[in-house]
């Protein structure tokens, strides 16, 4: 056994991702401080295809170098836009039929692992700030908030993990229903 070469892993270049087709999915960063945060949910958009990207609030946007090094590049090939509010974000993903999901820690959430979704729908998932979460006016706007099961100490995951966990899990479920 040995290690892919890059060029044997068969990517798309960014030409390709854009005129690929994309999981309907929109990644909502909602009030992200940490610009590394933001360039790893960039990159982790990148890996699973998703739509877009939009950006909330005191989340940086591209160009950054402090986003470039941990995007490696994905801010080029995911669409993203920038809202002043997280609200006008949701205003605009419920104004094209996506599904809200807020991912967060609520009294009427539902497990990660229960959640169903639909592949007739798109979805728009929101990620909250490193400290606060997602903000308690976004949670009445979702459609849903989705609870990642956690068993340790820690009352929380960094918004860069949780980024990956449910766009992976939305992929799985999504490719078994096709």
């Amino acid at each position: 056994m040995r290690k892919l070469l890059n060029e044997e892993l068969n990517r798309l270049d960014v030409d390709g991702y854009k005129s690929a087709q994309k999981a309907p999915v929109i990644v909502v960063l909602d009030n992200i401080r940490s610009l590394n945060n933001i360039g790893s949910a960039f990159r982790t958009s990148d890996a699973f295809r998703v739509e877009a990207i939009y950006l909330c609030g005191i989340t940086a946007v591209p160009p950054h170098r402090d986003i470039q090094k941990t995007a490696l590049g994905a801010t080029e090939s995911v669409d993203w836009k920038y809202f002043k509010t997280t609200e006008e974000a949701v205003r605009e993903l419920k104004s094209n039929s996506y599904y809200v999901v807020a991912i967060e820690q609520a009294n009427e959430s539902v497990d990660l692992e229960n959640f169903k979704i639909n592949t007739g729908k798109k979805y728009g998932f929101i990620f909250g700030n490193e400290v606060k979460g997602v903000e308690d006016n976004v949670i009445l706007l979702s459609d849903e908030v989705v609870e990642i099961p956690q068993f340790g100490t820690k009352h929380s995951l960094n918004i860069s993990v949780s980024v990956g966990i449910v766009l992976w899990d939305f992929l799985l479920k999504y490719r078994r229903l096709k």
